[in-house]
């Protein structure tokens, strides 16, 4: 599979810069991959789809605000940084990335805030991109995180191209999001609002959660044709006995599991046994699933619409078959569905 193969024209305005007024009102593309059959809904429609005791599989990480901007010893020129993950919390250091790089080397001092609350020092050049910086802060460590995500702001990706406002803070974020550490939302979950995970518990359909801490692995451009050269940033996952249950039960009862998102998927499709069984599992993957793949877990998935060449859309083309997810995008354009994290949905089932 070439990387080619995933181009298609996105009009620039097809990109949402906006989430829908309302979580679960944004459009609903309902794809069959077995029929090919397109149906065109409203997110709260995928009631519709399910039975009572199919499981929804749900990634629960929690976006924190992981974008700065700093200034540089002497110079004062302006210098992005993007928190990645903590690599030492005694210590005060992160693993970062710098914009622009070239001009930030080990030993520059960086300085956050109007009155330079927070300091950094780079101790490290970790990639092309990449830094890591030691924060040199004596107080207490909850007050150093206050201060630093203070400082930060919600990390909106590039692809929405305004400057972020207060809402963004609540709504880059799913209302299930309990454990801290994703630089990125996992954007399918954002659709679900309370009142229809009520609705689909009246339902009796079952929730489960996992964790994936996404990581700009996700977004990083595939700059190699041959899609099996191309190489995954690994990102943390913990599946707990709970969802294991769960999804095993449903998969023995014939009960459809859904898959809340690309992140859910490649959780689940990491944690599996050879006889299909999912299994409890805490550390990194760095899976990179695209056509064709044989999927052993998920039997419906809800994804957003993503940019051409990027992994995500990959990903969804091995679930609903390529030619038939490929046809869908093009009638997302010409039916002007949102593209992108704020953008709408789609369900294959």
């Amino acid at each position: 599979m070439k990387l080619s193969k995933f181009k298609f024209k996105l009009p620039t305005e097809l990109i949402a810069l906006h989430p829908a007024e309302n979580r679960d009102e944004c459009r609903l593309m309902v794809l069959n991959k077995k029929t090919g059959q397109i149906e065109h809904k409203v997110f709260k429609d995928i009631l519709d789809y399910f039975d009572e005791n199919d499981v929804f599989v749900f990634n629960d990480t929690k976006v924190f605000p992981a974008r700065l901007y700093g200034n540089k010893e002497k110079t004062g020129a302006e210098i992005e940084v993007f928190l990645l993950r903590e690599l030492n919390r005694d210590l005060r250091i992160w693993d970062v990335l710098v914009d622009p790089a070239r001009k930030i080397r080990i030993g520059n001092k960086l300085y956050f805030g109007e009155d330079d609350s927070l300091v950094a020092e780079v101790i490290d050049n970790t990639t092309s991109r990449g830094r890591t910086l030691r924060f040199l802060f004596d107080g207490e460590y909850d007050e150093f995180k206050k201060i630093l995500y203070g400082l930060g702001e919600t990390p909106l990706p590039k692809s929405i191209d305004r400057k972020v406002e207060p809402e963004d803070a609540e709504r880059y974020q799913t209302i299930f999001a309990k454990n801290e550490g994703a630089v990125a939302a996992p954007t399918a979950g954002l659709h679900f609002s309370r009142e229809l995970m009520k609705r689909l518990e009246i339902k009796g359909v079952n929730f489960a959660f996992l964790t994936l801490h996404v990581g700009l692995g996700n977004f990083r451009e595939v700059d190699v044709e041959d899609l099996t050269k191309h190489k995954m940033d690994s990102e943390q996952i913990f599946v707990g006995p709970e969802v294991v249950q769960y999804v095993n039960e449903a998969k023995d009862e014939k009960r459809k599991v859904c898959a809340v998102g690309t992140t859910v998927v490649r959780t689940l499709e990491s944690c599996v046994t050879t006889k299909g069984r999912l299994t409890a599992f805490e550390g990194w993957t760095n899976k990179f699933i695209f056509p064709p793949y044989d999927f052993s877990v998920p039997d419906a998935f809800i994804s957003n619409f993503h940019l051409p060449f990027s992994t995500l859309l990959m990903m969804v083309a091995a679930f609903g078959g390529y030619d038939q997810v490929m046809k869908a995008y093009d009638v997302a354009v010409k039916e002007k569905y949102k593209f992108g994290a704020y953008g709408d949905a789609m369900l294959i089932i």
